[in-house]
Parts: C-alpha cells; sequence; structure tokens
C-alpha cells in the first residue's frame, strides 16, 4: 500500500520537519519549567504542555485557511484588538502593577500580545491595497505610521515597554520591506536620538528608568534594580560549556533567580545545559525563522510576501530581545522567550504567526503545482 494512500493528502503535505522542529522547542521547554519546578509537572510544566498541544493543533488546522481569508481578516481583526486595547485601558485587570488583561470569566486576554501579529497583517494589507508607485509617497507613509502608532501609544500607557517596542519593530519591519524611503528610518533615528533624552525624563515610569540605568551600571545596585540581571548572568555562567545536569541547577533551585519560569527561563536552561543547550535552542529557533523568510520568498502576492517576511521577524524580535535582556547585552523589558518561558498569551501568539505561515506556505505550494 502506498504512503499516498495511508496518509491523508491534506496531512502529507504539510512541512512536518518544521511542525516537529517547533514541537521540539516546546517541549523542551516543558522539561526546564519541570526542573524548575523542582522535578514537579506543576505548577508549570503541566498547563503550559496542555496549551503546547492545543495550539499547536489549532496551527495545523489553521494552515488550512485560505491566504484570502487572513487579508480579508486584517484590518476588521486590527479594529477589534484596537477597541481590546481600549477597553484594557478602561476595564482591564490591574496584575503586578500594570493593566494589561482583559477579565471576559472563561479567559484572561491580553490584546497587546495579539497586536503583534495583527499589526504586521493590517500593514502588509495597506501597502497590498496601496500602489506600488506610492509606496514612497506621503500617502503611502503617513497611514501606516498611524496604524503603527495608536496601538504603540495605547500600549505605552498600560504600561508595557517591552510589547510596544515590538508591535512597533513589527509594523516598521513591514514598512521597510515594502519599500518606504530610507530617509524616513535615517530621519526616524535621529528624532529618537534627540527625544530619548525627553523621553527618559517625563515619559517612563521609575521602574522602566531603573532598568535602564542598572543595563548602563548592572553592579551599582546589585542587591536591589541590578538583582535580576547579576544572577541571570551568574546562572549563565556557571553552566559552562555542557551545563550542571537536570535538576541540579543551583541558582534556580535556591530561588537565587527571579522569575525563573518566564522573563530569566534562558538563564533556568542555560545553567543546567550549558553553552551546548543554549546554542541548540538558538539554532532550533534560527532554523524556524528561516524557513518563515523563506516562505516569504516564494510567495506570489505581495500580502504573503510582507505578511510572511514580518511574522518571522516578529518569531525573531522575540528570542533576540529576550537573549539580550537575560545576557545583560538590554534593558529587562519583560519580554518571554517563545515557546520556553511559562504562560499563555506569547505561546499562543507565535503560534498563530506559525498558522498563518503554514497557511501561505500550503498556497505557494498549490500556486506551484498549478
Amino acid at each position: 500500500m502506498s504512503g499516498q494512500s495511508v496518509v491523508p493528502a491534506p496531512l502529507a503535505e504539510l512541512p512536518w520537519r518544521i511542525i516537529l522542529l517547533v514541537l521540539g522547542i516546546g517541549c523542551f521547554g516543558l522539561v526546564v519549567l519541570y526542573s524548575a519546578a523542582g522535578g514537579h509537572v506543576r505548577p508549570w510544566a503541566f498547563s503550559q504542555g496542555l496549551r503546547l498541544f492545543v495550539f499547536l493543533a489549532a496551527a495545523v488546522v489553521g494552515s488550512r485557511v485560505p491566504e484570502g481569508w487572513w487579508k480579508a481578516a486584517a484590518i476588521p481583526a486590527y479594529g477589534l484588538l484596537l477597541l481590546g486595547l481600549i477597553g484594557t485601558e478602561a476595564l482591564g485587570h490591574i496584575a503586578g502593577g500594570s493593566q494589561r488583561w482583559l477579565d471576559l470569566g472563561f479567559i484572561r486576554l491580553q490584546p497587546s500580545e495579539l497586536m503583534k501579529p495583527a499589526i504586521v497583517l493590517a500593514c502588509a494589507r495597506f501597502y497590498d491595497l496601496l500602489p506600488a508607485a506610492e509606496t514612497r509617497s506621503w500617502s503611502g507613509l503617513w497611514p501606516a505610521l498611524a496604524l503603527i502608532g495608536v496601538p504603540v501609544a495605547l500600549v505605552m500607557l498600560q504600561p508595557d515597554l517591552g510589547t510596544a517596542l515590538m508591535i512597533g519593530a513589527g509594523g516598521v519591519t513591514v514598512m521597510f520591506l515594502a519599500g518606504a524611503p530610507l530617509r524616513l528610518f535615517a530621519g526616524a533615528a535621529l528624532f529618537v536620538g534627540v527625544a530619548a533624552p525627553l523621553a527618559f525624563n517625563f515619559l517612563l515610569h521609575d521602574y522602566q528608568r531603573n532598568r535602564i540605568l542598572i543595563f548602563l551600571d548592572p553592579e551599582s545596585d546589585p542587591l536591589g534594580t541590578g538583582y535580576h540581571i547579576s544572577q541571570s548572568k551568574i546562572a549563565i555562567g556557571s553552566g559552562g560549556v555542557w551545563g550542571k545536569g537536570l535538576l541540579h541547577g543551583t541558582q534556580s533551585a535556591l530561588e537565587y533567580l527571579p522569575e525563573k519560569q518566564t522573563d530569566f527561563v534562558f538563564a533556568t536552561m542555560a545553567e543546567e545545559w550549558g553553552l551546548a543547550g543554549g546554542c541548540a535552542l538558538i539554532l532550533a529557533f534560527l532554523l524556524v525563522i528561516r524557513w518563515g523568510l523563506e516562505v516569504g520568498q516564494r510567495a506570489a502576492s505581495r500580502f504573503a510576501r510582507l505578511t510572511a517576511a514580518g511574522l518571522a521577524t516578529t518569531i525573531f524580535f522575540y528570542v533576540a530581545i529576550n537573549l539580550a535582556m537575560v545576557m545583560g547585552l538590554a534593558p529587562v523589558v519583560g519580554i518571554p522567550l517563545p515557546l520556553v518561558s511559562f504562560g499563555g498569551s506569547a505561546q499562543m501568539t507565535v503560534l498563530l504567526c506559525l498558522a498563518i505561515l503554514l497557511s501561505i506556505d500550503r498556497s505557494n505550494r498549490r500556486a506551484q503545482r498549478w
């Protein structure tokens, strides 16, 4: 009996190497969370595992959604999430000093997380509708800047600097790939350089200013504001090349490492799995990101090309910012490591990105067959 008759065609045409690679990253994250809890599946690994398999199955189902449906839903989804951000500001649940969640009873939703792929879809849809000749004109710039600026401003009010930066970066990436003039980015860099001191003194909250100051001089307050990054560096460095072994990490086991299951989960992993484990995890993420960029290169429509590249870049920003943060190369801004850090919102967002990429990849394969 042939393999084609055993495996249904919709399943056989899926890129299983990427799906299994994503599943491998998620399962490795479960092992790290199991170790962070002292060898117990609760309170983190069990619930994280349930969400992983549910969301990954949903991503596989989402791969069957036609590319045109994502295109049609881009602007409505953006508008709905914009209303969600406004509702969060008015009625949102407050936790940890931030107002980021909408409590819907059956689920606590974080609209700002879903805005990360939504801003990519919305900007890609805008440039797909815009005539190519107008991309470099003012009419091709200010609507995209407005699409990006409004959610960024609303997220800054929560306050959530890290998520605001991610949303802005995703939208600006699509603008760059669409062909926005380089002078715009040079002007933006100049504006940021001039406005940064004003923003530091008048717009940022005290804890955000402290994070930047500690980033510049982490040893100035090693037992206070700088405690997180100092302990993270100790954990990563103590792992050496091969690590201390599963369940043998002292920084996390003795509670020296704060947020060991969320923002600083890479430090938890690196202590036990060492440089080898860290490099293997980074390589796995790079393979997923490279595949996403290749999906964009093969796409036939402008919307698909911009969306695939923008979503792959969004995953890259997740990984790069988190790694820079835990290694002391960037201020602590609360960006989790996708599929590894405990938490459903980031996990759902990254697997939604995967679902859209799988959908575009499926459209590419069908177009090539025709």
